[in-house]
């Protein structure tokens, strides 16, 4: 005899025996999916042109820009291929996209994210797609195994952001000179640089980790005074968190495609004075 509680036939996920047997999948009528699926396109589009660009390996220098793809360039070859700077790190036997080296800090922080694993555990793995909405596994094991408990390494990729915004807070500064290492420069270019690097930093310091280490395990505020006034800043940042991540986003995409359009000749560079 039925009791009302036996899982469906097809059931997965969260229904269970414990759970209501309820046969349609959802009881939502709005356009629940209208979100994961803008999430799903925003994140591909970015995916799709990062690699575009770190795959090119041409066109990403331009005076006195360099593109936060390939910033700091740390192979020989960034001389010869485009001209630009470089660290020399490498030497020559580097022999494919200096990006490459670069992209896995930034990319592997936003990956961890907070933010970016909901989005796409939403987005691409619909984990769940939305609220009230069930999710399509049959079981839910969380970060707590392979690949996904590689999430915790989080804090770690931090540490990492932090170096690459450094980085790029020199790209801006330097871009305040001309084409001849003379300071008094300014170009469209330089205040695309100057809102990238804004968001950028913006974003890393608006992370929960950032959060957890100016403020965590503090048992009173009151005897640190200092911290607790960073974390109350960075917890505003904090609440902007899903904003900022996608401003930045789209910012160090746009300056890219900025030094790219420059360096291909494309239109010379709007100059200021």
């Amino acid at each position: 005899m039925a009791t009302g509680t036996e899982p469906h036939p097809n059931s997965g996920g969260v229904r269970t025996g414990t759970r209501a047997a309820i046969a349609a999948p959802h009881l939502r009528t709005d356009r629940w999916w209208l979100a994961p699926a803008a999430t799903a396109a925003g994140l591909l589009a970015f995916i799709v042109y990062s690699t575009w660009r770190a795959f090119a390996d041409t066109d990403y220098y331009a005076a006195p820009y360099v593109s936060p793809f390939y910033s700091p360039c740390l192979a020989e070859r960034c001389r010869s291929m485009d001209g630009g700077p470089n660290a020399d790190l490498f030497g020559s036997w580097w022999g494919i996209s200096p990006a490459i080296i670069i992209l896995v800090f930034p990319l592997g922080f936003r990956l961890t994210c907070y933010y970016y694993r909901k989005a796409y555990y939403r987005g691409f793995w619909a984990s769940p797609p939305a609220c009230a909405v069930a999710e399509p596994h049959k079981k839910y094991t969380g970060e707590t195994r392979f690949p996904l408990i590689l999430q915790n390494i989080h804090r770690y990729f931090f540490y990492a952001a932090i170096l690459v915004a450094g980085t790029l807070t020199y790209d801006t500064v330097l871009s305040f000179r001309d084409e001849h290492h003379h300071w008094g420069h300014m170009g469209l270019g330089t205040l695309v640089f100057l809102l990238n690097i804004t968001l950028i930093w913006a974003y890393t310091l608006s992370c929960h980790s950032c959060r957890h280490i100016v403020g965590g395990k503090l048992k009173h505020f009151s005897k640190h005074p200092v911290r607790y006034r960073m974390w109350q800043w960075v917890g505003k940042l904090n609440a902007r968190h899903m904003l900022l991540a996608w401003a930045s986003l789209v910012s160090v995409a746009l300056a890219d495609f900025y030094v790219f359009l420059v360096a291909s000749g494309a239109f010379d560079d709007p100059r200021f004075f």
